[in-house]
């Protein structure tokens, strides 16, 4: 996809949601190409670092469980979930992205249920699921995310948890660029202006959302949810991929990747 302007602008719920739906329409296959391996097919990779689920454990037990993963790109979290004994929904925003997920399942023969649908609007029942997450989906790319904690609290169980993964708040201070360049802040952190990438009509193609720590948490109360952790993990030496604006060089001195892990309370 051609990019002509990038920047920092408002961006609301419209246009955020059309430009990414395209966006990751159109590079899924490419995505899935550069960064399947890295991935895995039924892997839960929280983040660039590398770490998954299998070493970090933060979705707690999952045999039996009815699991929903948003934003889930090819579902790659979906499988491994399944692969423990979970029973497994994942969705995301992105026909293209389902797709490239089916062609997976299909080489696997194992096919796992998917869902088309926006994370702020979830189209399933009240108190179905026992875990929710995301690692990296969904939750950047909407304008409104604490429609996303809403929607996540009113999906899962009492007793019910839900854990997601997104780039380190702290990252935006500092440019996107994985050399020594990037450890040098040059802006605020607590500017909120969109990330905005724009054809040459001016129309958005790509649009990230920012938000501080304390409005993550704040975001995750509100939605009725408490947050039992806060995980910034550290770049380990095994990795030594660069991927984007993450990289060793930065991941030794910054935090990347932050993951929140809510519980929904069990209430009398």
């Amino acid at each position: 996809m051609d990019v002509f302007g990038v920047g920092r602008r408002a961006a609301v719920n419209a246009e955020t949601q059309a430009a990414n739906r395209a966006w990751w329409d159109d590079e899924a296959v490419a995505y899935y190409a550069e960064h399947g391996e890295f991935l895995q097919d039924d892997e839960l990779v929280w983040g660039p670092e590398g770490l998954t689920e299998a070493e970090l454990g933060l979705l707690g037990p999952l045999a039996g469980r009815d699991v929903l993963e948003i934003g889930g790109g090819a579902a790659q979290g979906g499988r491994f979930a399944a692969r423990q004994g979970a029973r497994v929904v994942s969705t995301d925003l992105s026909a293209g992205m389902l797709r490239q997920a089916t062609a997976i399942d299909t080489r696997a023969d194992a096919l796992l249920p998917l869902a088309q649908c926006d994370a702020t609007a979830l189209p399933f029942a009240s108190t179905s699921f026992d875990v929710v997450f995301t690692a990296y989906g969904a939750v950047p790319f909407v304008a409104d995310s604490a429609a996303i904690m809403r929607e996540a609290a009113r999906v899962l169980r009492p007793g019910g948890r839900f854990v997601f993964s997104t780039t380190h708040p702290v990252r935006w201070a500092f440019p996107d660029a994985p050399g020594p360049e990037g450890l040098v802040a040059d802006r605020s952190y607590f500017d909120r202006t969109p990330y905005v990438e724009e054809g040459d009509d001016g129309t958005a193609t790509y649009v990230e959302h920012h938000r501080t720590l304390g409005d993550r948490i704040r975001e995750l109360a509100a939605a009725g949810l408490t947050l039992v952790d806060l995980v910034e993990p550290e770049w380990p030496d095994r990795n030594q991929q660069v991927w984007g604006g993450w990289s060793p060089t930065r991941g030794r001195v910054l935090p990347g990747t932050a993951i929140f892990v809510a519980d929904k309370p069990v209430h009398d």
